[in-house]
C-alpha cells in the first residue's frame, strides 16, 4: 500500500501538466521540470515519468503534427494496432502525413513493473472529427533513461456519448481535474522469483503476451476474427497477480 500511496502522490504534480496539455494551454510545471524533481527519487519504477513523457509527446503532436510526433517517440520495433492488427509503426510511417489537426489525448492509468523498464498507460482521446475513445500504449525504457512508445491500440466509443449541454448565462460552471492512477509492481524479495503470470487463451484471431524483463508485469493483445481489439494488462502486486486495464476496443466496422 506504501508504494501505491508513494506513486499516487507523485502523479499529482504530473497531473496538473496533462491537464493543461489536454486544454491546450500551458499550466503547470513542463515535463523538464517534473523529471529534475524525481531525479534521485526512490525506486527505479516512476509513473509520473511516464506521464511526463505523454504530455511531451501530446505537445509534439499539436506543435509539430501527429505522425511527425509519434516517429520522434517510437521505439524501434513499435507496433500500431490498427484495422488489420498489429503492424510495424517504421514500415508504414513514411507514407503516412499529418493531419492538419492532433488527436487530443490524456492518460488516466499508468501500470509499471518493479524496475520500470516497462510501463503501459491507458486513457481517453478525442480525435479530430471530435469522437472520443479508450486507448492503451506500452512504454520502453531506452538505454538514456528516456520512455518510446512500443505499442499503441485505440478505439471510438459505441455508442458516443451525448454531447455535454452548453452552460446558460447564469450558470456557475465549476471543473475538475481528472486523476491519474499511479500503480507500481510489487519487488519481490530477494532472492526469490515472481511466479509465472496466470495462462491466457487466444481465442479466434490472433494475439501475443509480452512479459517485463524482470517478470512483474505483462501486457498482451488479441485482434478477434471479427477485428475486435483486446489488450490487457497485468501486474505483480503484494503476492498475487491484479489485472490492471482491460479494454475491448472499436471493431473496424464501427470506427
Amino acid at each position: 500500500m506504501r508504494r501505491r500511496t508513494a506513486a499516487a502522490l507523485l502523479l499529482a504534480t504530473a497531473a496538473l501538466a496533462v491537464a493543461g496539455c489536454a486544454s491546450g494551454q500551458r499550466r503547470g510545471p513542463s515535463p523538464e521540470v517534473i523529471k529534475r524533481v524525481l531525479t534521485g527519487a526512490p525506486g527505479e519504477a516512476q509513473p509520473s515519468l511516464v506521464v511526463a513523457t505523454e504530455v511531451a509527446y501530446a505537445r509534439a503532436a499539436r506543435e509539430r503534427g501527429q505522425y511527425t510526433a509519434m516517429s520522434e517517440f517510437a521505439a524501434p520495433t513499435a507496433l500500431l494496432h490498427g484495422r488489420n492488427g498489429p503492424v510495424s509503426f517504421a514500415a508504414i510511417s513514411g507514407a503516412l502525413e499529418d493531419p492538419p489537426k492532433a488527436v487530443q489525448w490524456a492518460p488516466r492509468t499508468v501500470v509499471i513493473s518493479c524496475d520500470g523498464a516497462l510501463a503501459v498507460s491507458a486513457g481517453r482521446f478525442r480525435d479530430q472529427e471530435g469522437f472520443v475513445g479508450n486507448y492503451v500504449t506500452t512504454w520502453v525504457r531506452q538505454s538514456d533513461g528516456d520512455y518510446k512508445w512500443a505499442y499503441d491500440v485505440a478505439g471510438r466509443d459505441d455508442p458516443q456519448p451525448p454531447p455535454k449541454p452548453e452552460p446558460e448565462e447564469g450558470d456557475i460552471v465549476v471543473t475538475a481535474m481528472d486523476s491519474i492512477l499511479g500503480l507500481v509492481a510489487s519487488c519481490p524479495p530477494r532472492g526469490l522469483e515472481v511466479p509465472a503470470p496466470p495462462a491466457v487463451s487466444i481465442g479466434e484471431g490472433a494475439g501475443d503476451a509480452r512479459l517485463s524483463s524482470d517478470g512483474t508485469l505483462r501486457w498482451r493483445w488479441e485482434h478477434g476474427a471479427d477485428g475486435t481489439k483486446q489488450v490487457a494488462v497485468d501486474y505483480f502486486y503484494e503476492g498475487e497477480w491484479v489485472t490492471a486495464i482491460e479494454e475491448s476496443l472499436a471493431s473496424p466496422a464501427q470506427e
